[in-house]
Parts: structure tokens; sequence; C-alpha cells
């Protein structure tokens, strides 16, 4: 049976590890003879995993000469991931209140109106705000697999970013019992106004 190759992330993994096991600098031809041979990824890839990593910083590079030399110690790499998961984490707050702050605008907009433009446009910027918080689950997901020592502080990320979410789900529910209580709307009415999908639940 055919082997399956190696995913994007799966690669970037197995070279960190090269790196962190050996703690060497390499030229690119010298990664070409190791990469395929300890660790399966194929010589021809090699380059274009190498400069993913070069772009998002966890990987060093110096021309000396006519040459690139390229290395990565674990230290830096943890403090790299610390920094970015930083990031990532203002990013979600700053997400999380803004959804929160819209979805209040939402509903003083609809309080005695008809659709208006004004409450299209909230309702549109509040599902790009979902469609942000889910790039930014993937990215913390994607930063998870590279590095173990990490593990744990992106499961504490997680969970608090896990929790914020869980509570503005809370406020919404709140909210849609609070419509149908005061205006007898019909929970699938109340959904299908404020683009609310019919699986919109709670994070588990």
């Amino acid at each position: 049976s055919k082997k399956k190759g190696l995913s994007a992330e799966e690669k970037r993994t197995r070279m960190m590890e090269i790196f962190f096991e050996t703690k060497d600098v390499f030229q690119l031809k010298d990664l070409e003879k190791i990469a395929p041979k300890e660790k399966g990824i194929t010589a021809m890839s090699v380059k274009e995993v190498l400069q993913s990593l070069v772009d998002d910083g966890m990987v060093d590079c110096e021309r000396i000469g006519t040459s690139n030399y390229y290395w990565a110690f674990p230290s830096k790499a943890l403090h790299a991931r610390k920094r970015k998961l930083e990031i990532l984490e203002s990013q979600w707050s700053e997400g999380s209140q803004k959804q929160a702050n819209l979805q209040k605008s939402i509903e003083k907009a609809k309080i005695g109106r008809h659709e208006t433009e004004e409450r299209t446009m909230l309702v549109k910027e509040l599902s790009t705000l979902r469609n942000q918080r889910e790039q930014l689950k993937a990215e913390v997901e994607k930063y998870k697999e590279c590095d173990p020592q990490v593990v744990e502080e992106i499961r504490q990320a997680n969970k608090i970013a896990k929790e914020a979410a869980n509570r503005w789900t809370d406020n919404i529910f709140a909210l849609k019992s609070w419509a149908k209580r005061k205006f007898a709307f019909e929970e699938n009415k109340i959904d299908k106004t404020f683009g609310i999908p019919e699986d919109f639940d709670y994070i588990d």
C-alpha cells in the first residue's frame, strides 16, 4: 500500500526536531540530506518547510559569504511561542469584547424597528468576528503542535478563551430568552434575524 505523505505541520514539527535534537547549525544542502533520512521529509520540500519556519521566526537564518546558515534552539522557540500566544490571547479578548458590544447594539437597534442598514451592518460585523475567532482557534492549535514544552501553556490559554466564549454564549442565550418573553418571538425567527446558526451551542 502507498504510504501517506506528511502534512505541512508534521514536516515543520519534524524539521524543528532536527534542530532541537542536534543543537547544531546547518546549510540547506545539509538538511536536504538529513531530513529525508532521519525524519521522512522529502528533499524537494525541505527548502519550502525551512522557509516557512524562518518566516514564522522559529528558525534563525544568516548569510555568511555565499551561503545561508540555519539554526534554532528550544529556548528561543519557547519564548517565540509565548509571545505569539500572548498576541493571540489579546486578539481573542478584544474580539470577544467587541462581539459583546455588537450584540448589545443589535438588540438595541431591533427594539421597535424594522430592518435597518445599521442592524444589517452590525450583524455582518458580528459574523466576521465569529469567523476571526475560529481562525484564532486554528492558529493556537497550529502552535500547539510544534513544541511539546508549551502544550500546557496553550491548554491554559485555550481554557481561558473557551470560558470567555461560553460566557458570551450564555449572554446570547439570555438575550434570546428575553426577546421571546418581551416580544413573543419564535426562537427560529430570532436565530434567522440575527444570523445565529442552528447548531450554535457551548464549546465543549
